[in-house]
Order: structure tokens, then sequence, then C-alpha cells
């Protein structure tokens, strides 16, 4: 399994989903082609993981929260996108 900093990609992608690691072109600087499009596929699982939970209907802050790591997880592939557009780095 490919490892960056000393964390798992998948540990990685749940950091960034718990607001723990941000992601920007800084941080993926370090990253080469195959370790990025290992990253970009498991924040997709992350979000897939996440959005397959139920849901919490009654609980305002459990929506809130989930919403939250949701939206982290979103704008992380975002930006790996743009990311790799600019270097021509094909992701699929």
């Amino acid at each position: 399994m490919t490892s960056v900093r000393g964390k798992s990609l998948k540990a990685l992608a749940f950091d960034v989903s718990e607001g723990y690691a941000a992601v920007n072109p800084i941080f993926l600087k370090s990253f080469d082609n195959d370790v990025l499009k290992d990253f970009y596929k498991e924040l997709s699982k992350a979000q897939n993981d996440i959005r397959g939970e139920s849901f919490p209907a009654k609980d305002t802050a459990a929506i809130r929260t989930r919403n939250l790591k949701l939206q982290r997880l979103f704008s992380a592939t975002m930006i790996i996108r743009h990311y790799a557009k600019g270097r021509r780095i094909p992701l699929i």
C-alpha cells in the first residue's frame, strides 16, 4: 500500500474529511503521478463510504458533520482535478 508522509492514502483521505489535512497545490507537489491517482481514488472511495452510511434524519448536528465531510472531500477532488489538468496527468 502506498504511503505519503508516513500515512496510508486511506488515512490521509480520512484526515482530509475530518479537516485535519488541507489539500492544495503546494501539498500535492510532492506526489508523483501514480500516488496522485491513487489518492484521488481513495478520496472518491471515502465520499462513497460517507454517502453509503444511513442518513441521520432528525439529528441536525450529525447532518452538518456529514455534509462538512462531503464538502471537504469534494473540494479536495476538485483541487486534484485542476492540478492534474494543469500538469497533464490523466486521473482515469
